[in-house]
C-alpha cells in the first residue's frame, strides 16, 4: 500500500494507491470514520465496470446506499446536472448524515465533490479516482466545480475528500486515448517539481495500461505538499499546477466540450507555457524539447488547429479564474523541474505563444 498523507489540520486525509483496492472501499470507508448512508455518484461509462463491486463492498461493511448515474462527459459538468443529482439526493432520503462517493475519472469528481459540497450545506465525499487525471491530479486538493459556457471551473468550491481510494487496476478499462492524456498531468508535475520522473516517464510504454503504484504515488505527493502549502490559492505556491494550462484551458473553453479531451488542452498549453519560459525565464531550448519528446511519445497534441482561431482563445483566457483583477499570471520553468509564477507578460507576448503553437 502507498500512503500520502494531506496535512490540513481538521481537513486531512489520506490517499491509499494500490491494485485490487476497489475490493476494499466499504472497510477502508469504515476506518476513515464515515457514518451515515452512502450516495454513489458516477457516470454511465464507468457504472458497467466497478459500480457492482463497490456497491457490495459498502453493502457488506453495513452501509445503507443509493447509485446516482449520469451521462459521462465534459457536458455533463454543469450547474445543470448538479441541481439534478441533488434532488436525486433529496428524494432518496439523504441528508447531512450522508456522504457521497465520487466513482470516476475528473468529471465525475469534479461534479460530485461540488455536490458534496453544496448538499445540505455541506458533507463528507469519498474520491475514487479511475483515470490517469484524476488519480494523479483533480481528485487530490479539494477543488470541486462546474463549468459555464463562459469557461471551465468558473463556478464551484473548495471542499477536501475525507479519503482518496486509487486503484490502478481501473486504468485497464480505459480506451487508450483517455489513458495517454492523462500523461500530460503527470509531466507537468515532473516538469514544475521533479526533473527525476522525466527519465521513467520516457522508459514507460505509451500502450502499457499497466501503470506502477508508485508514480502514481509520487505525483500524489507532488501535489499533496503543494496544496498542504496553499489550500486555496492565497500565497501563490498552488498556482504552480497551472503549468500549460492557462493557455490550455482558453483552447479547452474554445471548443464544444469533448472536442479535445483536457490533457490534450494542456499539452498545447505546455508548448505554449515552454515557449514563454524560453523568452521569458532563460529556460534552454533544450530543457523544452525534452518535453515536447516525451508529449509526442505519449501521443498528446502539439499543433493547434487553424479553426481555433487566436481572438476567441483570447476571450476566453480573459474569463480564466487564474486572471485575478485583470492581471496575467503564468507558470513558467527557469530549468527543469523548477516551475516559478510570472505576472510580467505583456499581453503582447501571449498572442504569438498562441500562434506558435501553428507551427
Amino acid at each position: 500500500m502507498n500512503t500520502v498523507s494531506v496535512n490540513l489540520g481538521s481537513r486531512s486525509y489520506e490517499i491509499l494507491v494500490a491494485p485490487g483496492l476497489l475490493a476494499e472501499v466499504g472497510p477502508r470507508i469504515t476506518a476513515a470514520g464515515l457514518k451515515g448512508r452512502a450516495a454513489i455518484i458516477t457516470d454511465d461509462n464507468v457504472a458497467p465496470h466497478f459500480l457492482a463491486k463497490v456497491e457490495a463492498s459498502l453493502a457488506d461493511s453495513g452501509y445503507d446506499l443509493t447509485s446516482h448515474i449520469f451521462p459521462a462527459g465534459e457536458g455533463s459538468k454543469s450547474m445543470t446536472e448538479a441541481e439534478k443529482l441533488s434532488r436525486e439526493l433529496i428524494q432518496a432520503g439523504h441528508d447531512r448524515s450522508s456522504f457521497v462517493v465520487a466513482l470516476g475519472g475528473g468529471v465525475t469528481g469534479d461534479l460530485a465533490g461540488f455536490v458534496a459540497a453544496i448538499f445540505y450545506r455541506g458533507i463528507p465525499f469519498v474520491q475514487i479516482p479511475t483515470t490517469i487525471v484524476s488519480q494523479v491530479d483533480s481528485a487530490v486538493g479539494g477543488k470541486t466545480g462546474v463549468n459555464s459556457p463562459e469557461g471551465k471551473n468558473l463556478i464551484g468550491a473548495f471542499h477536501q475528500p475525507r479519503l482518496v481510494l486509487t486503484d490502478p487496476e481501473t486504468l485497464l478499462t480505459l480506451p487508450g486515448r483517455e489513458f495517454r492524456e492523462g500523461f500530460a498531468e503527470v509531466i507537468k508535475h515532473a516538469a514544475i517539481r521533479d526533473e527525476t520522473m522525466l527519465a521513467d516517464l520516457e522508459a514507460l510504454d505509451p500502450l502499457d495500461q499497466n501503470v506502477p503504484a508508485d508514480l502514481i504515488a509520487r505525483n500524489v505527493a507532488i501535489k499533496a505538499r503543494v496544496v498542504e502549502e496553499d489550500e486555496q490559492e492565497t500565497s501563490g505556491t498552488r498556482a504552480l499546477l497551472n503549468f500549460g494550462h492557462t493557455i490550455g484551458h482558453g483552447i479547452e473553453a474554445s471548443v464544444a466540450y469533448g472536442t479535445l479531451l483536457h490533457g490534450e488542452a494542456i499539452s498545447l498549453g505546455i508548448r505554449a507555457a515552454l515557449k514563454l519560459s524560453e523568452n521569458h525565464a532563460g529556460l534552454p531550448a533544450d530543457s523544452s524539447q525534452r518535453i515536447l519528446n516525451l508529449l509526442t511519445h505519449f501521443q498528446l497534441p502539439l499543433v493547434l488547429s487553424d479553426d481555433i482561431s487566436t481572438d476567441l482563445v483570447l476571450e476566453k483566457l480573459s474569463r480564466d479564474k487564474k486572471f485575478s483583477g485583470g492581471k496575467r499570471t503564468f507558470v513558467l520553468l527557469d530549468r527543469l523541474g523548477n516551475g516559478i509564477t510570472c505576472s510580467s507578460i505583456p499581453a503582447e507576448d501571449i498572442v504569438p505563444a498562441i500562434d506558435h503553437l501553428r507551427s
